[in-house]
């Protein structure tokens, strides 16, 4: 199956692809409150498909609200320009947390309401994914990739990002994430080369990041910029050992690819649930989320793709052999790193978030 992985970089796209019919007045988005409708962006591709069939499709059955999937992704400024228009036309959409922490600043999303979850789902939902804003939708992750037959079990291999920067005792070619996009960039994977504990990452250092950068500089054959990329690289067996999603991976393994992904030091991200303020159907909007992140539901869907859940009593109704290659699985979650939004959206005296401070850094590092 392949994955529409440019869709997270949809923050800092210029141009966005929704059309959608606009409500234009308070009227029209009461009749829409009451008309059990439910506007909601699914992505399109292999993602869009399995959260229709794992979400929408029983969502619809169980409560007979009628649920419109829109397929495009929601693009830069267009949650904020809807919702300071008061012309809500989406009510619920997937968000990175490096877009959702600052809309919820802004007043630009609704808050969700937790009172209507059954307490062992809400127990069953990692802390980290519940937020005032949103939910986790599910989880994925960073991980060091191998091709196997320049990296054979019987030899060894880095297992740490220390050992991925060491050239002289690992040979091979290397590739990883370029920092275009500031949040997804290989910003604790540097620090943790350079010695950094996991558990002292934040605030990050971006001078010493960006020193650690310049030792694996040289030997970086390519700066990815897409999941798409990056498995065409290795399915190729342009490189040795890379930096990946492991979906991707994963994607080439179930290929019959020669690669396997090191669970160590993985670095965990997510997509969070979130409602637009002034959704005209916000109480069906609260509804949906809570109903997608049910255990059940999230295991139906991390067995059509391979997303973890972010509700981990999922895993009881999960096979193992697709439980092992998600990124939320129990088994995993004590060696991995959980990416801090909250720091990469704050802002500092020169205005900047510290995400764009890592792209404008970036931006003239890459050219050095």
């Amino acid at each position: 199956m392949s994955f529409l992985i440019n869709r997270r970089h949809f923050m800092e796209t210029t141009a966005s692809a929704l059309a959608v019919s606009a409500l234009s007045s308070l009227a029209a988005r009461a009749t829409a409150q009451s008309s059990g409708e439910l506007r909601v962006v699914v992505y399109g591709g292999d993602v869009g498909k399995a959260v229709i069939e794992a979400f929408v499709k029983p969502f619809e059955a169980q409560t007979g609200i009628k649920v419109t999937s829109i397929t495009d992704d929601l693009g830069v400024g267009q949650l904020e320009l809807m919702v300071t228009t008061n012309n809500v036309t989406v009510d619920v959409t997937p968000s990175p947390y490096g877009s959702a922490a600052p809309y919820f600043k802004k007043g630009l999303l609704e808050k969700i309401d937790y009172s209507i979850y059954k307490k062992e789902e809400l127990d069953g939902i990692v802390n980290f994914a519940k937020e005032p804003f949103g939910v986790a939708a599910y989880i994925y992750s960073y991980n060091m990739v191998y091709n196997t037959e320049k990296f054979p079990p019987n030899k060894a291999r880095p297992t740490n990002w220390a050992e991925f920067w060491d050239v002289e005792k690992f040979p091979g070619i290397r590739s990883l994430v370029s920092g275009l996009y500031g949040i997804e960039g290989p910003w604790e994977e540097a620090l943790l080369a350079d010695g950094v504990a996991p558990d002292a990452l934040y605030p990050m250092d971006i001078d010493r990041i960006f020193a650690s950068l310049d030792k694996i500089k040289p030997h970086i054959r390519k700066w990815w910029t897409s999941g798409s990329e990056i498995q065409q690289l290795m399915h190729d067996k342009v490189v040795d050992i890379a930096q990946s999603y492991d979906g991707r991976a994963n994607h080439l393994i179930e290929e019959g690819a020669p690669i396997e992904v090191n669970r160590n030091q993985a670095k965990l991200q997510w997509e969070y649930w979130v409602i637009p303020k002034g959704s005209p159907n916000a109480l069906n909007a609260q509804k949906f989320i809570e109903f997608a992140t049910r255990a059940d539901r999230q295991a139906a869907f991390a067995q059509l793709i391979p997303y973890g859940p972010s509700n981990l009593n999922a895993y009881k109704l999960i096979p193992e052999k697709v439980a092992s290659k998600l990124a939320s699985n129990p088994q995993y979650m004590a060696n991995t790193i959980r990416t801090n939004g909250k720091w990469y959206a704050e802002v500092g005296s020169d205005g900047l978030t510290n995400s764009q401070r890592l792209i404008q850094r970036w931006n003239e590092w890459i050219l050095q």
